[in-house]
C-alpha cells in the first residue's frame, strides 16, 4: 500500500510570494499537494484545522495572527489523535533574529526563498514525515513555548488598569485582577466582584504586566497565579483551574498545561 500523498498549507499575505513558494515547492517536491493558500493568520488556522495538512508554511508577519500566534492557536485547538503538522516559518528576519529558530531546531525559510535552501528544507520534512511518531506534538509544543517566551521589548509596568465606562474611568489596582481574557478587540478585566472591558489587545497588555505573577494559560487568558485555588486534570489530560473568589473554571491549553505539575 503506497503512503498517503503529503499535503501542505501556505500562509502568506502577499499573493505573489505565496504563488512563488507554491511553484518552487512543485519543483522541489512534486508529490506534495498544496491544499490551501491563506492570506492571513486567522484564515491559516481555520483552514489548517479543517484540512489537517501534513506541513504548514507560516509567514511570520501576517495580518491578524502572526505566524507564531497561528502556530500557537493550532497547537491549542488541534484535535487529539491527529498527527500535528510539521511547521516551517517563512521570515524576512535577519540572521540575529533567526538564532531563536536555530536554537529550537525549528525549520525556517528566509525571504527571498532560494531553490537550494528550499531543497534542504524539503529533504528534512520528508525525513520527519517518514519517521514521525506520537511525540511530534510534544516536540512542537516545547519549541513553541521557547519561541513564544522570547523576551518582548521593555514596556512601562502597569500598577492600575484604567477602565472607562461612559464618562467614568474606573481605576482597578492590578493586584485585584484575577484574570484577563481576550474578547474580540477588547480585554475583559475580571476581579472578585466586577468585570471591566478595556480597549486594548492582550498582545499589547502582556509586556506591561509581570509574567511571574500573571501566568498565560491560554492564548486568550492570563491569570494571576496567587488567585488560582486548584488545577484539575481530567482523564483526557485537559487542565481546568478553579479561582479564589469566582465560581467559573478556566481551561488551560495543552501549550501551558506543563505549568501545573505537583512539586
Amino acid at each position: 500500500m503506497s503512503p498517503p500523498t503529503p499535503t501542505a498549507l501556505i500562509a502568506e499575505d502577499e499573493p505573489l510570494l505565496a504563488a512563488g513558494l507554491q511553484a518552487e515547492l512543485a519543483q522541489a517536491w512534486p508529490e506534495l499537494k498544496v491544499v490551501a493558500l491563506a492570506g492571513d493568520g486567522n484564515a491559516a488556522v481555520e483552514q489548517a484545522l479543517a484540512l489537517r495538512p501534513a506541513v504548514c508554511f507560516l509567514d511570520i508577519r501576517m495580518p491578524g495572527l502572526s505566524g507564531l500566534e497561528a502556530a500557537r492557536a493550532l497547537a491549542e485547538d488541534w484535535p487529539d489523535g491527529v498527527p500535528f503538522p510539521l511547521l516551517v516559518f517563512v521570515t524576512a528576519y535577519d540572521q540575529h533574529a533567526l538564532a531563536a529558530f536555530d536554537a529550537q531546531a525549528v525549520d525556517y525559510l528566509l525571504k527571498p526563498v532560494t531553490p537550494e535552501r528550499l531543497q534542504v528544507c524539503v529533504q528534512r520534512l520528508q525525513r520527519l514525515l517518514a519517521s514521525r511518531g506520537d511525540a511530534s506534538l510534544d516536540t512542537t509544543l516545547g519549541q513553541l513555548r521557547a519561541l513564544l517566551g522570547t523576551p518582548a521589548p521593555a514596556a512601562p509596568r502597569l500598577e492600575v488598569i484604567q477602565a472607562q465606562v461612559g464618562h467614568t474611568v474606573h481605576l482597578v489596582p492590578l493586584d485585584e485582577v484575577l484574570y484577563f481574557e481576550a474578547a474580540d478587540k477588547y480585554v475583559r478585566v475580571v476581579t472578585a466582584d466586577r468585570e471591566h472591558l478595556i480597549r486594548t489587545s492582550l498582545r499589547e497588555l502582556l509586556p506591561q504586566i509581570d509574567a511571574a505573577k500573571f501566568w498565560q494559560v491560554h492564548r486568550g487568558t492570563v491569570v494571576q497565579a496567587r488567585c488560582i485555588a486548584s488545577a484539575r486534570r481530567d482523564e483526557s489530560g485537559k487542565v481546568f483551574l478553579s479561582l479564589r473568589g469566582r465560581r467559573e473554571t478556566l481551561t488551560v491549553s495543552r501549550l501551558y498545561a506543563h505549568l501545573f505539575k505537583g512539586m
